[in-house]
């Protein structure tokens, strides 16, 4: 196991776990996790990528928990739940941890902002829609500059438009898809009616049904009413005991049990079964088609 994998594992339990559980203790607890001097993160950081110390790398991360809860709540507009954004960062701030260089004179909250927010954003993306609203490099600085920059919900004006195009290098045209994607809403494809509507509207609603098909429809209500004619004709070619006791075993609502024929005709409930066998046997072989 490298000394990244490690540390991932190893700060499972304790930098991972909190906002799962209930976020007002885990912000609790770590607002009580004291802040590192410069001069104790650079020995940490020095421990760490000389010595693989994980001990060391915990402390890093942990001292920075807080910071990470700072930047996830500024995505808490996007409805998310506040806690699974805390973990993703973290993910980042582990990364940022396992490449932090100590010997560059730079704090490693400094370092670590550009991989915490870099989880957050692939969080955001792949659960603030059912379907992908951005996908290369590009629309994701617009889907998150275009949502920083719209001060209320009302559509751009076609100079609005136009200025925010020019200020994150972009055509007006990819200005307008990106707010037609985030002013879009995503449709459960069958939903579940409320209690007060009688009837819901969804695209599963407009869908073909697999047996729609008129002339498949024509065919299977032809073959029915052959199954049904070839039944009654081979029925009709039992004997009258035989033709009853199918008839009460297997067509009647009310079934008959063996040994209620068996005392109907003063037999066992053997000799009802035996006939019963025959006669489903015998009408098998009339119901072939010739």
């Amino acid at each position: 196991m490298n000394a990244g994998s490690a540390l991932v594992a190893r700060m499972g339990d304790h930098a991972l776990a909190g906002p799962l559980g209930s976020l007002d203790a885990y912000l609790e607890r770590v607002s009580r996790i004291p802040v590192l001097t410069r001069d104790e993160e650079r020995a940490l950081a020095e421990r760490f990528r000389s010595e693989e110390d994980l001990a060391a790398a915990r402390q890093l991360v942990l001292s920075h928990l807080r910071f990470v809860v700072h930047i996830a709540r500024g995505y808490s507009g996007y409805g998310l739940p506040v806690g699974d954004l805390i973990q993703e960062g973290n993910v980042g701030l582990m990364k940022a941890v396992k490449r932090f260089d100590p010997t560059v004179n730079v704090r490693l909250v400094s370092f670590a902002v550009h991989w915490i927010r870099a989880e957050i954003h692939e969080y955001v993306l792949r659960n603030w829609r059912l379907v992908k609203i951005a996908t290369t490099k590009a629309q994701r600085k617009l889907f998150f500059n275009l949502r920083r920059m719209k001060k209320n919900l009302a559509w751009l004006t076609a100079e609005e438009t136009a200025a925010v195009a020019r200020d994150l290098g972009v055509t007006p045209a990819e200005v307008t898809e990106m707010e037609k994607r985030l002013s879009a809403r995503d449709m459960s494809f069958d939903p579940t009616p409320e209690a007060e509507e009688e009837e819901v509207y969804s695209p599963a609603a407009y869908l073909p049904a697999p047996n729609a098909d008129p002339a498949f429809q024509v065919e299977e209500a032809e073959t029915s009413d052959d199954d049904s004619d070839r039944l009654r004709g081979a029925m009709d070619r039992l004997d009258e005991r035989a033709r009853d006791i199918v008839q009460r075993r297997w067509m009647s609502e009310d079934k008959s049990t063996l040994h209620e024929l068996a005392d109907k005709y003063g037999i066992s409930a053997e000799r009802i079964r035996q006939i019963e066998a025959s006669a489903l046997g015998k009408l098998r072989g009339m119901m072939v088609p010739a």
